[in-house]
């Protein structure tokens, strides 16, 4: 079986590949199993995160899932996709939201079209709790209307309706996952655990928006994975399942808790002006995921950070060159000499 997975030298792609061709995923079975990665290599990219999977099961594209005829060329070697590809910081796309409906809205679509055209399905979305807006109490069930308040959010949810679409339409099994924050090991430096971590590491200060009273549900990157597997080859065509970690904090206690990792306190920490419609409160109802899928969260969250810190310490290089804006260059398809 070949399974397409896009965007998959970023932080949960990568994660997801290493998952499957080391076998630790719950529908990986037997060493069959061969993936095809296709990624952009944007800044967000680094291909030293799938260097532990190199190897005759791995092929490696370069290239957009813009790009209509890579991505049919692609389809149709394929058996099975997990579309983790996107455009994901919420403040880039407050600044400039075309690259965001491109290639979460009509990147995904060229892949529903070549899907489709092949007959290649499960095709797996992954999917983000932002697509809901904000919630002051309780947590959202699957069911409920999506009210993205951000382009990035926006974007997301367009993109999750065109592929139900799809199905409605055209009978493609689609299936969609919607996962709460993650955080974990090789995490690009511009999201809020890395950020924080890296800086307070080189004695820097931390950026705080607002009041800090903003509640996120966290969920550490592996057990993301392991549930994106589980809906991959046991979830229900049509169907949509959260994801979630279980454990809600607001930004100022996760703040207190990464300043207590990291050795620091809170003269480190500068209040800067709130995100525009930052949304107060996200929170997800998984119980459909545990009851037809046997999802639970493995990682308890303090352990989980405790050690997402210390990978942070130990691989100062792999981090440092994000934050002096070494990137992966982008450009045209290819495939990459050395990992096929």
């Amino acid at each position: 079986m070949n399974i397409l997975v896009t965007g998959a030298v970023g932080f949960i792609g990568s994660a997801y590949v290493r998952m499957l061709l080391e076998n630790r995923a719950p529908g990986a079975g037997a060493p069959a199993v061969r993936v095809t990665v296709l990624d952009k290599l944007t800044y967000a990219g680094n291909l030293t995160n799938l260097d532990a999977v190199r190897g005759d099961r791995l092929r490696f594209v370069r290239g957009d899932i813009l790009d209509a005829e890579l991505v049919d060329e692609l389809m149709a070697h394929s058996d099975q996709v997990v579309h983790f590809a996107a455009e994901s910081h919420v403040d880039r796309s407050i600044r400039a939201a075309d690259d965001f409906v491109l290639t979460n809205v009509v990147g995904t679509q060229r892949l529903l079209d070549a899907a489709l055209r092949h007959g290649v399905e499960p095709f797996v979305l992954v999917s983000t709790d932002e697509v809901y807006g904000s919630i002051a109490s309780g947590s959202w069930p699957e069911e409920h209307p999506l009210s993205p308040n951000s382009p990035y959010a926006a974007s997301k949810a367009s993109a999750d309706l065109m592929a139900f679409a799809c199905h409605r339409t055209h009978g493609l099994d689609v299936r969609v996952t919607r996962c709460s924050n993650n955080y974990g090991p090789r995490q690009h430096p511009e999201k809020l655990i890395p950020r924080f971590v890296t800086n307070l590491l080189d004695g820097l200060p931390v950026p705080l928006y607002g009041d800090g009273r903003n509640v996120r549900e966290w969920l550490h990157v592996e057990d993301h994975c392991r549930g994106v597997d589980l809906v991959r080859t046991a979830g229900r065509p049509g169907g949509v399942y959260h994801i979630g970690g279980g454990r809600e904090l607001s930004n100022r206690e996760l703040v207190g808790m990464l300043l207590e990792l990291c050795g620091a306190d809170w003269s480190s920490v500068r209040h800067v002006p709130d995100r525009k419609g930052h949304d107060l409160r996200y929170s997800l109802d998984w119980g459909r995921a545990r009851e037809e899928l046997g999802y639970r969260p493995a990682r308890e969250f303090s352990s989980g950070l405790r050690s997402t810190v210390q990978w942070y310490r130990e691989n100062r290089s792999w981090w440092e060159p994000l934050k002096r804006g070494v990137t992966a260059p982008g450009g045209t398809s290819t495939v990459v000499p050395g990992v096929r």
